[in-house]
């Protein structure tokens, strides 16, 4: 669909409120934060599923597991959320071209991808998405404290996923790496197997640079 086509509003349009509840209706800050986060949970649980088919490598099947966690998180999230704007009178945009436009994730890779930089891919994936939440917190809050209970439980979800994912590739403080010739054989063709390829900033579209800059947009306010 052509993004001109699009309705201007993108979904942040109250609804006719004839034969509705007469309560609260979302004012128009309420709608375009929960519609912002919206777009990028579906985003989400698009990245966490090409990743869950396309990922090669070292521990697949544990990682092929989890990432479908992670939809499930991000897919209930999306529907809570859209209903709480049904709710408040006002409509929920999930349509394709609308996310291709609104979302703030970075480009999930085509093809196979190692599930070392795939863990990578996706933890930056996540982090932006909660780094949003935490953004919009605060406006939500203001203008309605049930919207932004639902943001709580979110945040603690996908915080959740990013810790459990990353862990893969983390190594505890003060560890340094392996040196390459310390490897044995045997180790050093495991190490081979499983190693980015070149490396995580490949496959997240963004050098290492532009990733620190996706997550230091802005500073989350303090929940």
């Amino acid at each position: 669909m052509n993004q001109q086509q699009l309705p201007t509003s993108y979904g942040s349009a109250s609804t006719d409120r004839e034969n509705t509840e007469k309560g609260f209706v979302a004012p128009e800050r309420l709608r375009s934060s929960l519609q912002s986060v919206l777009v990028n949970l579906i985003d989400l649980q698009l990245v966490a599923k090409q990743a869950h088919w396309n990922i090669v490598g070292a521990n697949f099947r544990d990682l092929h597991r989890n990432l479908d966690e992670l939809v499930g998180v991000t897919r209930e999230a999306a529907d809570t959320l859209a209903e709480r704007l049904r709710a408040l009178h006002a409509t929920a945009d999930g349509r394709a071209a609308v996310v291709a436009t609104q979302s703030k994730l970075p480009e999930f890779p085509a093809g196979e991808i190692t599930t070392h930089d795939a863990i990578g891919a996706v933890v930056l994936a996540i982090d932006v998405t909660t780094r949003h939440v935490r953004d919009v917190h605060d406006g939500v809050d203001e203008d309605d404290p049930t919207s932004a209970d639902l943001l709580h439980g979110l945040l603690a979800d996908l915080e959740q996923q990013s810790w459990m994912i990353g862990a893969e590739i983390r190594r505890p403080a003060g560890v340094p790496e392996p040196r390459s010739d310390d490897a044995t054989p045997s180790s050093a063709q495991d190490d081979a197997e499983s190693a980015p390829s070149p490396g995580i900033a490949k496959h997240t579209g963004l050098p290492p640079a532009a990733q620190s800059d996706v997550l230091a947009e802005s500073e989350p306010p303090s929940l």
